[in-house]
């Protein structure tokens, strides 16, 4: 039995969920910055008398960092392995949100975002990777859609922790607590174990059959025999690899799908604050609705999780994306407080199911020897979105004062245009083992 085979025919057991916690709370943490860096623009832009270019810029920036980190850290994991590459991402984004909190000018400010972003989004395709590569192909969607719900976790925590301590204690408090997750760094070098496709694909064949083994004895299972089959048709990883034979149709679906994804992701969550304090709503009130916004991003996980293995990862994935631009639409006019919730909440509910399925589909795209590159440029073509939405989002609101009804139309635009990707160019993948899905491209 091949080791690929081993682990897809394994059952659900707590192995599985430990894993999926593991690498969760270090999403979670990486949340929690993303999630505290759009509160505190809501009090710089007053601090620091920021214009709403400014203010953009440091939204964008974060991202210029995700963009390099994915691509970087995406390559460097088909080489060295998923698990060193979570580590050291995770600590960079911890020790550079600490700094923050030193930040003693906009432009200082700006390199550390920077920083930040690198570690962020250095993490997320690698974590996403390892999960998919450790999970049975049954659960494999379920798992990864909870594990990226430890996202909308953070960004929950972030709220909290802006609602109680920046109004009391300063922004600067929020990058300090930020930092903590470094400490866990030590506890994933014990927790987190190398995915054994990655070690059979590397040559490493006897490092993989022990890790399964491991795997074996936690899940209850009397041990398989296994031994080396055929090697997958190799495939350097390499940028034009990207877009050999099959692939390529795959790579564009993907590449379109997180632009669309983290464009309107980042450009609404990181506004979010900053628009409605400038609606006229004091601050305290306007993080109380950010929080009450955030809290929708669980359900709509969860939900997700739910329909991605029972529904498929297409249909699941075109629904949500239908339901987040419809909801944008709605909350660019929204006016009283129950109408900026109603919709606030529904496009967290879409948004963030979305993204579970978008995390399930993307390793599941690429055979193992190019899993890592190709995740990774997926996530930073996606970042360039990012980049570019907080400085629009700015522009919007320099140029055409006041109207938000534009800046959520132009998020629903950019969201259909994802929708049309994977409705024209996307492949149902649920129930398919990763290697089966890779050998079905013609």
């Amino acid at each position: 039995m091949r080791i690929a085979e081993r682990l897809d025919s394994l059952p659900l057991r707590p192995f599985h969920w430990k894993l999926v916690t593991a690498s969760g709370l270090g999403w979670m943490f990486d949340a929690l910055d993303s999630g505290l860096v759009s509160f505190v623009l809501a009090v710089l832009v007053k601090e620091w008398a920021l214009t709403p270019t400014q203010t953009g810029r440091i939204g964008s920036m974060g991202l210029v960092g995700m963009f390099a980190g994915a691509i970087l850290v995406g390559s460097l994991a088909d080489r060295y392995g998923r698990k060193a590459l979570f580590q050291a991402t995770l600590a960079v984004f911890s020790v550079a949100t600490g700094l923050c909190a030193l930040a003693w000018s906009y432009a200082s400010l700006l390199a550390l975002r920077f920083l930040v972003g690198f570690g962020l989004g250095g993490e997320l395709p690698v974590a996403s990777t390892l999960v998919s590569e450790f999970s049975p192909k049954a659960h494999r969607g379920k798992l990864v859609v909870v594990l990226e719900s430890f996202w909308a976790f953070g960004w929950a925590f972030a709220a909290v922790v802006a609602y109680f301590f920046i109004p009391r204690f300063g922004w600067r408090w929020a990058f300090a607590l930020g930092s903590l997750p470094v400490l866990y760094v030590l506890y994933l070098r014990r927790a987190v174990p190398e995915s054994p496709r990655f070690l059979e694909a590397s040559g490493r064949f006897e490092e993989a059959k022990a890790v399964v083994r491991g795997v074996e004895a936690e899940c209850g299972e009397p041990p398989a025999d296994l031994e080396p089959g055929p090697a997958e048709p190799v495939r350097k990883a390499r940028f034009a690899a990207l877009w050999e034979g099959g692939m390529g149709r795959r790579t564009l679906m993907l590449w379109a799908l997180w632009f669309a994804m983290v464009y309107s992701y980042y450009g609404i969550f990181i506004w979010l604050p900053s628009l409605l304090v400038a609606s006229g709503h004091g601050l305290v009130k306007s993080f109380e609705y950010v929080l009450l916004i955030t809290a929708a991003q669980i359900p709509g996980y969860f939900s997700a999780a739910w329909l991605v293995d029972r529904w498929g990862r297409k249909p699941t994935l075109m629904l949500y994306l239908l339901g987040c631009a419809v909801a944008a639409v709605a909350f660019g006019k929204a006016a009283s407080p129950s109408s900026i919730v109603l919709w606030g909440s529904l496009i967290s509910f879409f948004n963030l199911g979305a993204w579970g399925v978008v995390y399930t589909y993307t390793p599941e795209s690429y055979p193992t020897a190019l899993r890592g590159t190709g995740a990774g440029w997926a996530a930073g073509v996606g970042r360039i979105g990012g980049i570019l939405a907080p400085m629009v989002v700015g522009f919007i609101l320099e140029r055409w004062a006041g109207r938000q009804d534009l800046v959520f139309l132009q998020f629903a635009a950019v969201i259909a245009v994802g929708l049309a990707a994977v409705a024209w160019l996307g492949e149902e993948t649920k129930g398919r083992g990763l290697e089966q899905i890779a050998a079905a491209m013609p």
